[in-house]
């Protein structure tokens, strides 16, 4: 019986989920309760997997018997079709799993998004980049948090900075990091002019308390200010939302969501310390000298991704050139396809 398009390992996947049992059936294994729901979703994702599998064997046992009767039977061939689909589509989500085997690619994600250049197009940019990611991780099944969202002087947003939580949620999203750029007549001109503009994408892996990253009360610099989006009684009447400043790497993080200063602070805390361990991974793997080398302006040359309305209609990934003339689903989330290609670009290119 075939497996997954051979990216699946079910000898493998079992040894480990009999590893996590035996693990969870410990004295004492919920003495330290962060520790032990990572394992627990550990098991979840491995039991996941596991069912995938075996939904897989059956869709192709059930395709074996349609493929019998699909030559005289118009709708044993109709059905037989949505089914090969299906298997490869399901083939497809487990090649792009089996390529996501980084220390913390099966994290959640925090990203931030900031207008570049480009004026109030820009910040309109932004925010159709935010609601695409938005409606990606609403077709993932993913949970999506904003946690702190600074609107244009016209229109848009400045920057908004949001969690995706599921799983792979920052392996997948980490092939979207980089700077976007847009072409397309600017609504916001009335010469009715062709306008670019540029919008960048961070992301970082959400932390547990695991994993450590020192910071120190010194290296931060702490400011309040009254929120300025809707929200509840409190918004906009007491200082609650929270700017950090991490002075050694001038990683600046906000929140102003949440329903007080304390947790403001502590999501920001959170988000700092995620932005700090995705910073030193990217110095272990580069070096220190080319990560400052790589730094560049949100603006024209430095684009991952294209995105053409005019005059013609193209989404086009700059890296594997995987493109498509479809840019309305791109930009309502379907974006799987230029994530898959990015994946299989980098592996290739670690392989070389």
């Amino acid at each position: 019986m075939p497996n997954l398009g051979g990216f699946f390992d079910a000898p493998q996947k079992r040894k480990q989920l009999e590893q996590f049992e035996e693990q969870i059936a410990q004295p004492g294994f919920w003495d330290d309760s962060e520790s032990a729901q990572k394992v627990v979703q550990q098991r979840s994702r491995i039991e996941k997997a596991l069912e995938r599998q075996k939904a897989f064997e059956t869709g192709v046992s059930d395709a074996e018997v349609l493929f019998e009767f699909a030559e005289s039977d118009a709708a044993s061939a109709t059905e037989l079709e949505d089914l090969i689909a299906k298997l490869d589509g399901e083939v497809a989500a487990a090649e792009i799993e089996s390529l996501l085997s980084g220390e913390t690619d099966a994290n959640n994600a925090i990203c931030s998004l900031q207008a570049g250049a480009g004026g109030t197009d820009a910040q309109d940019f932004a925010q159709m980049l935010l609601r695409m990611y938005l409606r990606w991780a609403e077709r993932k099944g993913f949970k999506a948090e904003i946690l702190d969202e600074q609107a244009g002087s016209e229109a848009g947003i400045k920057s908004a900075t949001f969690r995706i939580e599921g799983d792979y949620a920052y392996g997948l999203l980490a092939a979207e990091a980089g700077v976007h750029r847009l072409v397309r007549i600017s609504p916001f001109n009335s010469g009715g002019s062709r306008e670019t503009s540029f919008a960048s994408m961070f992301v970082s892996p959400e932390i547990d308390e695991n994993i450590e990253v020192n910071i120190e009360d010194k290296d931060l610099r702490v400011d309040t200010y009254r929120s300025t989006g809707a929200g509840g009684q409190h918004v906009n009447t007491t200082d609650s939302a929270v700017r950090i400043t991490h002075l050694p790497t001038g990683i600046v993080v906000t929140c102003q969501n949440q329903r007080s200063q304390i947790q403001n602070r502590a999501v920001a805390m959170q988000v700092l310390r995620s932005k700090l361990y995705e910073l030193e991974l990217e110095k272990r793997r580069e070096g220190a000298a080319e990560l400052e080398a790589g730094k560049m302006d949100i603006s024209f040359g430095s684009q991952i991704r294209n995105y053409v309305l005019h005059p013609y209609r193209l989404v086009k990934d700059t890296r594997t050139k995987h493109e498509t003339a479809d840019v309305d689903s791109v930009l309502d989330g379907e974006i799987d396809d230029f994530i898959q290609e990015v994946l299989l670009y980098k592996k290739g290119t670690a392989v070389k």
